[in-house]
């Protein structure tokens, strides 16, 4: 027993200590390369002071980081003095069934993490964001959006780790199987039902009617060979000063949002740029490899899991009742540093897709300036690190560093021209 809580230690701590680690050495690593790269700032991302980006990624950094101690030391605690054994015993002796005793167990534990996250999001959005002119919201929008969020993480996890706690009942060998079907499910799920009914909570979509902005639109829709009627923007406004957009769904459920602070800081030809990159994913099927590649991972994470919920000694650590949901909960605490270790494998796929959406965008534009203009426009605007260390950017950028994709996009190199003509080739 001593040998397992070395180890969980190990990696629950250590990972801890080695991601805030990582962590202050790239603020220090951007701190002198934003200094030394003053004049490239000025030219292509149009920052002429760059204290005001330093400062705002710091910041951002120390929140960022303090929250992930303080909660993985709060998982620590309730481990170890009892607490989360002591709760599963009480809600397996309160609730008659013992799937629902799971699923309001897993409920619980969900909502319990969302509301301690609540002081550090506050910190964030009150003094940080607000420090430097992002943030919209008041308190009492603040207050209304976490209760609503809790609930409705609360609704998504009783459906889905209900559904698997039926798996667990039905199939005790063979659950990772259905579970992972189940996930499957539930991610195509979530490319409609996220945009169409849980965002709409939180932000207003209207319509992009006729005009200037729907005339633009619908000429990269044609260059790229797309068709779409459900065109919004977003108030993301009404709570942010950062600009974005995205595309979602697939077949009918297709969906472009743009975000109003987007069409407000960019011009006509970059806001293009920036869509055409966005229709990239699923030109080239990006949705569909994303959906798999989770679906994948889930089944090799539950398949692990399933070994571990067999396993007497997940339960005997911590003094908890052999119960599925509570083996659930401990295996994820087991495995989700396991994941963040292997981060830097799960990214390869999402940097080869933004590769070959930024290659996709400059043969739909006919140039890469517009796109590099607007990457540009966007790091400026928010303010954004351009250049992280080597070490942090594999675990947590999912996107190239916006220097290389400046670089790429209008370099006449022959390296970068070689790597945009493979790219193309990829997305005919």
């Amino acid at each position: 027993m001593l040998v397992h809580h070395v180890v969980f230690l190990a990696l629950v701590a250590g990972t801890t200590l080695l991601f805030a680690s990582l962590a202050a050495l790239n603020v220090r690593y951007a701190e002198r390369t934003v200094r030394e790269r003053s004049a490239w700032l000025a030219t292509h991302i149009g920052v002429d002071d760059p204290g005001e980006l330093l400062a705002y990624h710091r910041l951002g950094t120390a929140v960022s980081q303090l929250r992930s101690v303080v909660l993985a030391g709060a998982v620590l605690g309730v481990l170890y003095t009892g607490a989360f054994g002591a709760a599963v015993a009480f809600v397996y002796d309160t609730v008659g069934s013992d799937v629902l005793a799971g699923v309001a167990l897993l409920v619980g534990a969900t909502v319990a993490m969302q509301v301690a996250r609540v002081p550090f999001d506050a910190v964030e959005t009150f003094g940080v964001e607000s420090a430097f002119g992002f943030n919209e919201q008041s308190p009492a929008l603040f207050a209304r959006d976490a209760l609503l969020s809790a609930g409705l993480a609360g609704v998504f996890v009783a459906v889905l780790g209900g559904a698997v706690l039926v798996a667990v009942a039905a199939l005790p060998e063979w659950w990772f199987v259905a579970a992972t079907g189940i996930v499957g499910v539930f991610l195509l799920a979530t490319q409609v039902l996220v945009p169409r009914v849980v965002m709409p909570l939180f932000y207003d979509f209207d319509p992009v009617d006729e005009g200037g902005l729907r005339d633009a639109i619908e000429d990269v829709f044609d260059r790229a060979g797309f068709a779409c009627e459900q065109v919004y923007v977003m108030n993301a406004s009404s709570r942010s000063g950062h600009s974005n957009a995205f595309f979602t769904g697939f077949g009918a459920t297709k969906r472009v949002v743009l975000f109003d602070t987007l069409i407000d800081q960019m011009g006509k030809t970059e806001l293009q740029a920036v869509l055409a990159h966005e229709l990239a994913h699923w030109k080239n099927g990006h949705i569909w490899q994303t959906i798999g590649a989770a679906t994948l991972q889930a089944g090799v994470v539950l398949f692990v899991a399933s070994r571990l919920l067999d396993a007497g000694w997940l339960y005997g650590m911590f003094g908890v009742p052999e119960q599925p949901a509570a083996g659930l909960l401990l295996a994820g605490v087991w495995l989700q540093p396991l994941s963040r270790l292997t981060a830097p494998l799960q990214n390869r796929l999402w940097l080869a897709n933004e590769r070959e959406a930024d290659a996709f965008a400059v043969d739909v534009m006919g140039d890469g300036e517009p796109l590099a203009d607007a990457l540009g426009a966007l790091t400026s605007q928010n303010l954004g690190n351009p250049f992280p260390h080597p070490y942090y950017e594999a675990f947590h950028y999912q996107h190239p560093p916006v220097p290389e994709r400046i670089r790429y996009l209008t370099a006449a190199d022959s390296g970068a021209a070689a790597e945009r003509s493979a790219c193309r080739e990829r997305n005919r």
